[in-house]
């Protein structure tokens, strides 16, 4: 007999939807509940009770009306969920005083109703359900446990139960008065001899989500994973424990992916306590989360490790406070101290204890990264935490957010595994053959199985794109995504998506043309592979026709299929490599002779190509499976070319001419003429600069400067160092 409980409540509920195994699964609302109670020690049963409940939706599907024998006439006249919640309680709690009894347990037929019915919908609603609902039995795991030879405990009903215990059949038309009796009928039958059992197996429903960290080290059962895909960005991993209501999650099971520039991009990774709770949670496949449905799919324990596992002491440290609420502050001054975040904060959201309670994520070498995590002991704290969002601090405004121990573990294993490019040797890349197109550019084909986006909003990044492509993300081709950059190597509005048909194109093409993105709406064009790489060649496309690009670039004309690359040089080692996701500033255009396009070999297959356009200059190529790419240095560039110049004076490793600066901390709309300004006097030229942009077009704040000798480097390093830059102290670095 279960040791905090001498009574049962035989417990049933149907609803508008699917019952039976799939309850649950299709979000529909409860409409009926039936409960009876059995008292285990007289071996007693109480009265029978039915209670039709009101749904918010006046809707019933036929296969619930079939099930159910119920009618819309008479929901319309029930009481709504809370209603008959408080009617359950106050019945059973007075039913079990009468029978002298102190406490209660329910009894189900199948954890459905309460975990993918009753806790569901009563967190949609904000309803408080009583104590009595977060722990139940299984009555098919107690049976089974009485006549192990009666089949899976998944496959049994009360129908099955009766029929391998040897009881007749409930004749009972009304569904849950059929359930409920047959389920009586069988707690009577085990309490009996020859089987006297117990009621012991006590099921719980977790009051809330426990976060925490996890070890790399730390076996991860594969079958207790799965992965949310088209979650808000906003979300939380309390949010997303509040989904998944009525399953246990395990201790700091909710780790939110991150995308190349460590924002999320609307996935998570959740752990379950076990494969039941796991497999419970993907019937939960399209739920909504608000406005949005969730998509939830398998996934292993290798990749929940891969995002919430950490090995940092520091890390640890600071995640060992038990109980505390944790926001990620974004665009932090690289200068800033943890009193001044303090400050920041001020008196009405006290940090836990103090600067203890503030983690700053630095690079390898030190250098601050704008982020930092901040402990608050209460929610009340946090709340006023966040007010701060998008207020100044120094000359910057910083962005304030709910985060989680997966996504500090996160950050910091991405920021800490950044190779630095001042600890490169100092001739870091080799040139190989020439190619005449990007190796990412497909074969040129008039199969219409691309789409153009006109219109784009500048700041509209790949992850807007995903979301505004909305179910039609799943058709797009891997690295289908290319960007069109300007001569600036700013978004140009433009972007170009292959597909996997022509079939799909037009269905994007008609489904999302003048759909709105960030209050624009956005134009989309069916087009050919060949279209859109005469575009991204430096062509134009507009609806008069096709121009191709300037001819005194012939080379970059798109041919039929280009060439694969070599095997990487023995000399090059791939630490020579730059690893940091940035896109290279674009060059102004040399001679002819050199207007050629220099590739560069990684050792991930994905490449960004440093090219001469005159118009557009295409992004890496992305989908929602991408990682880094790689950008070559000013240097580097000038070292291939005279080697392409000159093949015979190559060597295994080529010198890098000039000396490298270093330069941190710019504005985001610093350009090449600020740069020029800042250095004047120190004989540089344009091409001598590279500004580093990110993913989404903006500057990095950070670019490399190729000086004419090592002693005017080092004399501007240290004239310039104290000078600020625009109002913003910048951090110069000498890298030869």
């Amino acid at each position: 007999m279960a040791s905090h409980s001498d009574t049962l409540v035989v417990f049933f509920g149907a609803t508008a939807g699917a019952n039976g195994g799939k309850l649950g699964s299709d979000e529909r609302e409860i409409i009926l509940l039936v409960w009876q109670i059995v008292d285990l020690h007289e071996k007693k049963v109480g009265k029978l009770h039915r209670c039709l409940v009101k749904p918010d939706s006046l809707e019933l599907t036929e296969q619930g009306k079939e099930e159910t024998g119920l009618s819309l006439e008479e929901l319309v006249s029930a009481e709504p969920l809370d209603k008959a919640l408080q009617q359950f309680h106050q019945s059973v709690s007075s039913e079990v005083k009468c029978l002298g009894r102190s406490s209660y347990t329910l009894c189900v037929d199948s954890p459905l109703i309460i975990r993918q019915a009753l806790h569901p919908e009563a967190s949609k609603k904000n309803l408080v359900l009583p104590e009595c609902f977060f722990t139940f039995v299984d009555l098919r795991k107690e049976f089974h446990k009485c006549c192990p030879s009666a089949g899976s405990v998944q496959k049994l009903t009360p129908a099955s139960m009766l029929e391998s215990a040897g009881l007749p059949a409930v004749s009972e038309q009304l569904m849950g008065v059929r359930e409920v009796r047959s389920m009586v009928q069988l707690i009577l039958c085990i309490l009996d001899e020859p089987y006297d059992h117990e009621f012991s197996c006590v099921e719980t429903v977790k009051y809330k989500f426990d976060s925490g960290t996890c070890c790399k080290t730390e076996p991860v059962d594969s079958e207790t994973v799965i992965r949310a895909r088209g979650l808000p960005w906003q979300s939380s991993d309390q949010d997303i424990a509040r989904f998944f209501k009525g399953l246990n999650i395990a201790k700091g099971g909710v780790a939110l992916c991150l995308n190349a520039q460590g924002r999320r991009n609307g996935e998570a990774l959740v752990r379950f306590v076990d494969a039941e709770h796991r497999d419970l949670a993907l019937e939960r496949h399209k739920h909504h989360m608000g406005s949005r449905y969730i998509e939830v799919y398998k996934a292993t324990g290798e990749e929940f490790l891969k995002i919430a596992g950490g090995t940092s002491n520091e890390v640890t440290q600071f995640l060992s406070k038990e109980n505390q609420v944790i926001i990620r502050m974004r665009g932090l001054p690289f200068t800033a101290t943890p009193q001044e975040v303090l400050t920041f904060l001020g008196p009405e959201s006290p940090v836990t204890d103090g600067t203890e309670g503030l983690l700053f994520v630095k690079y390898p070498d030190g250098r601050p990264t704008g982020d930092a995590f901040v402990l608050f002991s209460c929610e009340e704290y946090a709340l006023n935490a966040l007010k701060k969002h998008k207020q100044i601090l120094g000359k910057r405004y910083i962005e304030l957010f709910r985060s989680t121990a997966a996504e500090v573990q996160q950050v910091l294993n991405r920021y800490m595994s950044t190779p630095l490019i001042s600890t490169l040797p100092p001739s870091p890349i080799m040139p190989v053959p020439v190619l005449t197109t990007p190796p990412f550019l497909p074969a040129a084909s008039s199969t219409r199985d691309c789409v153009r986006l006109r219109g784009l909003p500048y700041a509209a990044g790949i992850e807007d794109i995903l979301e505004f492509m909305g179910e039609h993300t799943v058709d797009i081709k891997p690295h289908g995504v290319h960007m069109v950059l300007n001569q600036q190597g700013r978004p140009s509005g433009d972007a170009f998506i292959q597909m996997k048909s022509p079939d799909k194109a037009f269905m994007v093409s008609q489904k999302c043309h003048k759909k709105t993105m960030k209050d624009r709406y956005v134009e989309v064009f069916q087009c050919s592979t060949e279209e859109m790489s005469i575009v991204l060649m430096g062509g134009t496309l507009n609806r008069s026709g096709l121009s191709p690009p300037p001819c005194k670039l012939p080379c970059l004309s798109p041919p039929a299929a280009y060439t694969a690359f070599p095997t990487l040089p023995a000399g090059l080692s791939e630490v020579a490599l730059y690893q940091p996701p940035l896109l290279a500033a674009p060059r102004p255009p040399q001679s002819a002779a050199h207007s050629a396009a220099l590739a560069y070999y990684p050792p991930q297959p994905h490449l960004y190509m440093n090219m001469n356009y005159t118009a557009y200059y295409p992004s890496p190529p992305v989908s929602p499976s991408t990682v880094g790419y790689f950008a070559a240095p000013p240097g580097a560039v000038a070292a291939a070319v005279a080697a392409q110049s000159h093949p015979a004076a190559a060597s295994p490793v080529l010198p890098q001419p000039g000396a490298l600066v270093r330069m941190q901390g710019l504005p985001y709309n610093t350009g090449v003429k600020d740069i020029l300004s800042f250095f004047q006097g120190y004989q540089l030229q344009p091409d001598a600069i590279l500004i580093l942009y990110n993913f989404s077009g903006q500057c990095s704040g950070e670019a490399l400067i190729t000086f004419p000798s090592e002693e005017l480097a080092r004399r501007a390093v240290a004239e310039r160092s104290s000078h600020p830059f625009y109002g913003q102290q910048v951090h110069l670095l000498f890298c030869n």
